[in-house]
């Protein structure tokens, strides 16, 4: 990327944040223009507590749940770990629990490869009882002993934000979660966070965030940097399909030799403190994603995609 042509807004949306750590080695195919895919990907985002998380993971929402046979979709996840995409992303929420036990199929003997985070429903995080219960029923449908980050899935009825961190700070002594985080907050609801004893160690805030929806570009996304707290993009494809078939988006994907998805995946990691983590029941899907992590925007690809995809 050639940072010397680039304006001081392009500069300052890409962040160039020292959260960033690692590097990745590549495999040439025959793809178009040649294009790279990544054989391991060691991109790394440095968490709040000092420890690293990949950069780019792979959703799991609508997975297990039939809407493909369940040997295609564990295939297509068992793909994107062999490229590197070691971070999955599920919730005991996903299909009532059906998306954490295939999760735990295709963790199954590579635990140690995985960085795995699972959330919790704000019905079952009211108490500190219903936390630990709906924790213990994830780690048990995931066949493992922990997890890496677990997240509160989003705020609802949940008034007492202490109650919360402090019960995710005893599953983490006791070894159950090695992290906690929160999803679908916005300022407001960070602030009131950081306002209880031991809510400054939230590791990342779980939200929507795409081409499509940069809503959270007024606000969240300065208040976290200020804050040092990562974020972690889901739906970074868009929710309805029609991001993809966006012309400029394709006409980027092609000067890069690449899928518009891995661009707009790679739009997502752009500022290096943030986390995404697209979802694909599909091999090959997962093979195309992967490639995000290959590839630097220019200024020219940033001003394209402003102007069609503006804040």
């Amino acid at each position: 990327m050639n940072f010397q042509s680039m304006t001081r807004r392009q500069v300052t949306l890409l962040g160039l944040s020292a959260m960033v750590t690692g590097s990745f080695t590549m495999a040439q195919t025959g793809g178009a223009g040649g294009s790279a895919i990544p054989t391991t990907t060691t991109r790394r985002i440095r968490l709040p507590d000092g420890s690293l998380a990949p950069s780019l993971g792979m959703g799991s929402w609508r997975l297990g749940q039939g809407r493909r046979p369940i040997t295609q979709e564990e295939d297509a996840m068992r793909t994107g770990l062999s490229l590197g995409m070691d971070l999955i992303d599920t919730a005991e929420m996903y299909g009532s629990g059906a998306s954490e036990e295939m999760v735990g199929r295709v963790i199954a003997g590579r635990r140690s490869e995985v960085f795995l985070v699972s959330k919790v429903l704000p019905s079952n995080a009211t108490t500190a009882r219903g936390i630990r219960n709906a924790c213990t029923s994830s780690l048990k449908r995931l066949g493992t002993d922990h997890l890496d980050l677990y997240l509160l899935h989003w705020r609802a009825q949940v008034r007492d934000l202490a109650l919360v961190v402090d019960t995710f700070e005893g599953l983490k002594r006791e070894g159950h979660i090695r992290r906690w985080g929160v999803s679908n907050f916005d300022v407001s609801d960070m602030e009131e966070l950081f306002s209880v004893a031991g809510g400054k160690a939230c590791a990342t805030n779980q939200v929507e965030y795409s081409l499509a929806k940069r809503d959270i570009e007024h606000d969240l996304i300065p208040w976290s940097r200020k804050h040092g707290v990562p974020l972690m993009a889901y739906s970074p494809l868009g929710s309805d399909g029609r991001l993809l078939r966006n012309a400029a988006l394709s006409e980027v994907a092609s000067k890069h030799g690449v899928t518009p998805a891995a661009i707009a995946i790679a739009w997502t990691l752009r500022d290096g403190s943030t986390i995404s983590i697209p979802e694909s029941g599909s091999a090959s899907h997962i093979r195309e994603n992967a490639r995000a992590v290959t590839l630097s925007l220019d200024a020219q690809d940033l001003t394209v995609l402003d102007r069609v995809f503006p804040v």
